[in-house]
């Protein structure tokens, strides 16, 4: 039996750039971000995070995230 229940979005956006430290958030140039796209649920947020964090992995500056924007839309709900 298929459940034709429609899924809630919960918007997800997945973005990256290189960092100006390791140790730290800060973009080195934030006009060169790469936003990767917004995604209707965390499962698939994950995935292009992860392909794009694999993708970079030899830019140990370079650094992904994922960001819950359904938590800054209802910051009531977890």
């Amino acid at each position: 039996m298929v459940d034709s229940t429609p899924q809630k979005q919960l918007p997800h956006l997945v973005f990256g750039g290189e960092l100006a430290h390791l140790d730290g958030v800060e973009f080195r140039d934030l006009s060169k971000l790469d936003i990767v796209g917004i995604f209707p649920n965390y499962a698939s947020a994950h995935a292009a995070w992860k392909a794009k964090a694999q993708a970079s992995v030899d830019n140990a500056h370079m650094r992904y995230f994922v960001v819950h924007l359904h938590r800054m839309l209802d910051p009531s709900k977890p």
